[in-house]
């Protein structure tokens, strides 16, 4: 796994996250994940990645972040983990895969899929066994959440 083939994401999150949000989210390093590993209450959305690069960008948010992170984006406070959360997190993974992807010089562009939001306790996202998974984990302002991140070139 080619770690530059990373940072176009975590400079999309970088982006998105100071932007749109007006957070600056601290990196607290890269380390191998396994997303298959339940991990207590989370909300998720990921985003495939298609092209001469194809993988996965994940966002893991725990509850309370999530919906820090909606109340910024919408502009008022989210109460609850409603549709309106999961939209905006949904749209948070597609800017931060958006934002990789124009840092990607490939010709045909790469592609993005549309993103899916799971939410739920210990829940497990399964993937091919060979799948290698990057995980950024973050701190901010309004809480932690982490970036994951899996491809292959082709």
């Amino acid at each position: 796994m080619k770690v530059e083939y990373l940072n176009p994401f975590v400079e999309g999150v970088d982006h998105v996250f100071q932007t749109m949000l007006k957070i600056k989210p601290e990196r607290k390093g890269v380390k191998l994940s396994d997303p298959t590993k339940p991990n207590g209450e989370r909300i998720t959305a990921l985003i495939g990645i298609s092209g001469q690069v194809g993988g996965v960008v994940a966002l893991r948010f725990p509850p309370a972040t999530a919906l820090a992170l909606a109340s910024r984006f919408l502009g008022m406070k989210a109460e609850t983990v409603d549709d309106m959360v999961i939209d905006s997190v949904s749209e948070l993974v597609n800017m931060v895969a958006g934002q990789a992807k124009a840092r990607f010089e490939h010709d045909p562009p790469l592609r993005l899929g549309l993103p899916t939001v799971v939410q739920g306790a210990d829940y497990r996202v399964s993937y091919p066994a060979k799948s290698v998974w990057l995980e950024v984990p973050y701190g901010s302002e309004a809480g932690e959440f982490t970036m994951e991140v899996t491809y292959s070139a082709n």
